[in-house]
């Protein structure tokens, strides 16, 4: 990825996908060479959504699961994206999960990795200075979208609809993620992975920052499940890793070096 040129020019994208809409901004670059670019990373998300799909019978996952293939059998993402999700169980003891109701389910860390992917396919054509994917609300940035000005990313205050809770700045960094687990968008839905039934916590949100969305992304959904004192503790404990938590009684916690991030 080259540095930032004055007012670079912008491609822009929405994609519908995985049951969610994926937002594409690159700015920099040869505009026919970015949207060829773009075209593959399109083409790859929708290439996941069909190997991963819990809800396709003939996915691979599906099949998987079933015993109808081997992991041999599979695309070659299939063992990578179970490496990372084994990987993402072991970092959060079990907090994290790839299973669901007994059952092989990595869409966890599917979403999060696939827009990382997405991404970094964009930032490597020549010319690109700044790219951000945002995959459903959970956003990988990568350069700067303009020279001395960053990216900037709100996060929804769940208490609060229409209102901020903060927003994170890519200030310093050349890459960043921000994810968000939590009850307001889609309800009771993460699960603690020790009795398969929704997680019964004090939490509303859990906001994770750091460099990768595959990530971020599992840490988010797994402090979500541990609860507020044990999540804001474990996520403490994580290497270049920074986190917002808002709690059901609209308690604000943070990891120590948050307020970098703020802007």
């Amino acid at each position: 990825m080259t540095g930032p040129a004055e007012a670079p020019a912008a491609v822009r994208h929405a994609e519908e996908v995985m049951g969610t809409v994926f937002s594409v901004d690159v700015r920099g670059g040869e505009p026919d060479a970015v949207r060829a670019a773009l075209a593959e990373a399109v083409a790859g998300l929708h290439r996941v959504d069909a190997l991963f799909s819990t809800y396709r019978e003939d996915s691979e996952v599906c099949r998987l699961a079933r015993g109808e293939l081997t992991l041999a059998d599979c695309a070659p993402e299939m063992a990578e994206v179970l490496d990372l999700a084994a990987e993402a169980e072991r970092v959060s003891e079990g907090w994290f999960s790839p299973r669901y109701q007994g059952s092989l389910d990595p869409t966890g860390i599917v979403k999060g990795w696939s827009a990382e992917r997405a991404a970094r396919l964009l930032a490597e054509v020549e010319g690109v200075c700044g790219v951000s994917v945002n995959g459903g609300g959970d956003v990988q940035l990568l350069g700067a979208p303009e020279r001395e000005r960053p990216w900037r990313v709100g996060v929804a205050d769940p208490l609060r609809p229409g209102g901020l809770a903060a927003v994170i700045s890519t200030t310093g960094v050349d890459e960043l993620s921000v994810a968000t687990s939590g009850t307001a968008e889609r309800g009771a839905h993460i699960v603690d992975p020790r009795t398969g039934r929704p997680a019964v916590t004090d939490l509303v949100a859990v906001t994770v920052v750091g460099p990768r969305l595959t990530w971020v992304d599992c840490w988010a959904t797994a402090a979500f499940a541990m609860g507020s004192r044990a999540g804001l503790a474990w996520l403490e404990s994580l290497p270049d890793i920074e986190a917002l938590l808002i709690t059901a009684g609209d308690e604000v916690r943070c990891t120590a070096g948050l307020a970098a991030r703020l802007g």
